[in-house]
Formats: structure tokens, C-alpha cells, sequence
């Protein structure tokens, strides 16, 4: 990737910002021809989740580490909310794109950024382009990019948290985040965003998704999909493609795995005990005899769950949860998917450690409260204006929006929405890692999950990510004004 440092000059930063551009295009072209490599290439971003090659970067040089023991500093990229770019981006973003590709530099995304090394405080304004790798000699400050996107029966009914089959039955449930894939490429593998009911006298529910997901661009054309009549042939779509059913089976024979050792555990600790009849030993031989019986009862209760998923949801005609409705070509990337068999849920599941991370600071100002049977109701939208000036604070006390997300890779995760759009094939909002020890937000497969806030209130839809591997770095934006816009990571 080629990074850009911003500098604004009064009513004429438009001028200023591409008049800085094109005499970094200049200097970078000159310095860094086709036998010469950027300095700073791997140490740039070194820390990102998709490990993306810096190569070229405008502004002051970066701390490196010298000497035999020297090693180098991870970075991350952190949230760009209250800065005067903001009320010019909009148009000054489609000035940028458009002199790049008077210029035939293949870019896939414009971010505004700050970098940061870990827990440090972060630098200036940058604009982060991201380029095809084996980009030409035409650079500014870009990371080697690729724009991906990340491709019934009865539902189950969710059970109470203390329920052994709980965890490993969440996939079967209607929980948003139902991870979804087409019959006919069902290694294509996405997620469902949100329920909508028809309305009027129909009991029809849709399910919205990213059209990439349920018509993969390999398979079907960029063209308007609608099924009007009952004779078209239908495009289902399944709950659990093969690899997400294969990995909920796995799953279930890990916690049998665990129980087992468990149970072992349990054994050798009662036999060295003995029949010893004093009180601690007496208590502690109950307590060792409930965890036994405990282990036992869960095994049992996951054999009959595994029993009953095998012989009802192994065929692909099994797991087919409707079919796609309606499709707008990609620039819209909307699907809606019909014909359901399940009920209407609006909730999603969610970890202990979100304690903890939803109040990253004590100042913030947080409503997150742990939902009970770890279900947050997804309800209302965060309008453009909050989502343009937050007012959470991140663990290093910087403005941000707090998110998360339930996608079918990744599971949940966390991440720190940014305040200024990005641009690729849209505008989109960035949402960039929780902290530089995780991960990124998303990855392939995420894609058509809805992003949230700690509210439950609708921030967008995932469509995508960007960087160098399938380990994606930010995302784009849904529903400010009541309209849905994408969203990339």
C-alpha cells in the first residue's frame, strides 16, 4: 500500500491535497524505479492482520530499530473521527479516485487513517491507497491490495447458556450471523444479515444478505435477479455450506474430546482420595463426583444432538433455507432470500470477554450492558451524525465507534468503526482491528453480516475487505438515513 500524509491549507485544501499528491507521485517515481525498492516495505505495517506491503509513504521518516538485537515495531491503524477533512472529504474523495485513474493507477482503496505504533499515541492524517500487487512505478504510499468478497430445515430453538448443547446448537438457530451458502456452489460460503417480514396479510420472511454471497460473481452474471414466477428455476440457498457443516460436526467431537478428559481427570482425583472419611476430603469427593456426573450427562446430551443433526440435516436438500427472491446488480450488492421455515429472530450471540472490551475506557461514555442468555437485540440504527462524531473512546482514550459482528469465519469480533468514509467500489466506513493484539474484524466468508453497536443499533452490512491476504483490514457502512449502504473490512 501507498500512504499519503495530509496536510490541509485553508478553502483550497482540495488543490493542496492533490497538489501534495501528485508531486509525491513525482518524487517516488524518480527515487523508486524498477530497480529499487521501498526502504520501509516490510517494517511499515508490520503488526497489521493481513501483514500488507507498504510501497511508498509520504511524511517523516519512521522509527526502525538498528543493531543485532533490534526487532521491529508493530503498528496499527487507528480511527479517523473529528478532523476538518471531514466536511470536505466527500467531495475532495472523488478528486483523489478521479486523478488516479487519470493516471492508470490500479487502486482498490482510499482510507483516511492514523497510525499508531502499539498502545502509542497516534501520528497525523494519512491517505491510505491500497493497489493490484505488482504495482508499476507509480506510487504514492500503498499497500499491495486485493478487494475480496467473502462469499431448510426447521430452525433450532435457542436453549438457556447453561445448556450443554448450547455453543455447538448455535449454528442451527436463527441467530443473526446464520451462516449461509448456495446449493449449487455450496464451497461458497457467507453470512445472513437481517430478517424482514413481508408485511400485509403475508407471514413470508426474507433474509438480506450481500448478493456475492447467494450468487457468487463465478457462477452468475452482474445482472438484475428477480423470481416473479413459481415456474423459474429457484437459486437456494442453504444454512451451513460443507465446511461450515463439516466444522459444527468437528466441533461437537472436540467437546465429547474434552468431557472425556475431563472425566478422566475426575476419576484419578476421587481414587486418590479414598474412602477417607474427614470433612474436607468428604466435600471435596462430592464436588469431584458432581463434575463427574456433570461430564457424563454432557456427552450424553451432545451424542443425541449429533445423532439428530446427522440424520436430519446431512444432505444439502436438508439444509436448503429458502431461495433467492430478488437481486440488484453488484453495485447495489443487496440480496433477499425467501421462503423460510423458521421463525423470526433478532438476536446474536455473544462471548463473556465482551465485558470487558465494550468499555475500553473509563471515560467513554458506554451503554453496553451484557444481554441475558447472551442474546443482543438487534434493534434501531446509528444515524450518520454519531456515526460521523462518536462519542466512544477507545483503550487509548481516542474517538471512535465501538462495533461488532457475528460472520461465519470469524465469529464474533470487535472492532473501532472510523468517522470519515473510505472509497472503493463505494463509500464505505473503515473498521480497523480492537487493538493491535487482534485480529482483524473480518474475513472471507463474513461477508453479509450486519455491523452493530453495543446497542444492538444498525451501523451496516459487510460486504468485503481489503489487504493483502484473506486476513482482511476494515469494512464499509450500512443504514445512516434509513438507507442501506455497504460495509468493508
Amino acid at each position: 500500500m501507498n500512504v499519503f500524509k495530509v496536510s490541509m491549507r485553508g478553502k483550497n485544501c482540495a488543490k493542496s491535497v492533490l497538489c501534495d499528491l501528485r508531486k509525491a507521485l513525482a518524487v517516488h517515481t524518480k527515487n523508486f524505479g524498477a530497480n529499487n525498492s521501498y526502504s520501509g516495505a516490510f517494517s511499515d505495517f508490520y503488526g497489521f492482520p493481513s501483514c500488507p506491503i507498504s510501497v511508498y509513504r509520504t511524511g517523516d521518516e519512521w522509527r526502525v530499530p538498528k543493531g543485532p538485537q533490534a526487532q521491529r515495531v508493530p503498528r496499527e491503524a487507528r480511527p479517523v473521527c473529528n478532523h476538518p477533512l471531514r466536511d470536505v472529504w466527500r467531495t475532495l474523495g472523488k478528486e483523489v479516485y478521479n486523478f488516479l485513474d487519470s493516471i492508470q493507477v490500479l487502486w482498490t482503496s482510499i482510507d483516511p487513517v492514523r497510525f499508531a505504533e502499539k498502545e502509542g499515541k497516534a501520528g497525523p492524517l494519512y491517505l491510505w491507497v491500497g493497489v493490484i500487487p505488482s504495482f508499476p512505478d507509480v506510487e504514492i504510499a500503498f499497500r499491495e491490495s486485493v478487494f475480496t468478497r467473502s462469499d431448510g430445515p426447521q430452525l433450532l430453538k435457542h436453549v438457556i447458556s447453561l445448556d450443554p448443547t448450547a455453543d455447538i446448537g448455535s449454528p442451527f438457530t436463527g441467530a443473526l450471523g446464520v451462516q449461509i451458502a448456495p446449493r449449487n456452489t455450496p464451497h461458497f460460503e457467507g453470512t445472513g444479515a437481517l430478517y424482514l417480514c413481508e408485511g400485509g396479510q403475508s407471514d413470508r420472511v426474507f433474509l438480506l444478505t450481500a448478493r456475492h454471497v447467494a450468487l457468487p460473481p463465478s457462477a452468475h452474471r452482474n445482472v438484475l435477479y428477480e423470481r416473479k414466477r413459481t415456474s423459474q428455476p429457484r437459486e437456494d440457498v442453504l444454512i451451513l455450506g460443507s465446511k461450515a457443516f463439516s466444522d459444527a460436526l468437528e466441533d461437537m467431537m472436540a467437546k465429547i474430546g474434552r468431557e472425556l478428559i475431563f472425566i478422566n481427570h475426575y476419576k484419578r482425583e476421587l481414587a486418590a482420595l479414598g474412602e477417607d472419611e474427614d470433612a474436607t476430603v468428604a466435600k471435596a469427593r462430592e464436588k469431584f463426583q458432581r463434575k463427574l456426573a456433570n461430564a457424563g450427562e454432557t456427552i450424553v446430551a451432545i451424542d443425541a444432538f449429533y445423532d439428530g443433526i446427522t440424520k436430519h440435516w446431512s444432505t444439502l436438500g436438508q439444509r436448503v433455507l429458502g431461495h433467492v427472491v430478488y437481486a440488484p446488480p453488484i453495485s447495489g450488492n443487496v440480496v433477499y432470500i425467501g421462503t423460510f421455515r423458521s421463525t423470526l429472530l433478532r438476536k446474536q450471540d455473544f462471548g463473556s470477554r465482551l465485558r470487558l472490551k465494550m468499555h475500553p475506557h473509563p471515560e467513554g461514555h458506554s451503554s453496553f450492558n451484557y444481554p441475558i442468555g447472551g442474546l443482543l437485540q438487534v434493534k434501531g440504527i446509528v444515524e450518520e451524525e454519531e456515526i460521523r462524531q462518536p462519542k466512544s473512546l477507545d483503550a487509548n482514550g481516542e474517538e471512535c465507534l465501538i462495533l461488532i459482528k457475528n460472520g461465519r469465519s470469524t465469529g464474533v469480533t470487535i472492532g473501532r468503526g472510523t468517522g470519515i468514509e473510505s472509497f472503493s467500489t463505494s463509500m464505505e466506513i473503515a473498521i480497523y482491528p480492537y487493538s493491535h493484539k487482534d485480529g482483524a474484524f473480518s474475513a472471507p466468508g463474513d461477508s453479509g453480516s450486519i455491523v452493530v453497536d453495543g446497542l444492538g443499533r444498525i451501523v451496516g452490512l459487510l460486504t468485503g475487505g481489503s489487504g493483502k491476504t484473506d486476513s482482511t483490514d476494515k469494512i464499509k457502512k450500512a443504514f445512516p438515513n434509513s438507507y442501506l449502504y455497504p460495509i468493508k473490512t
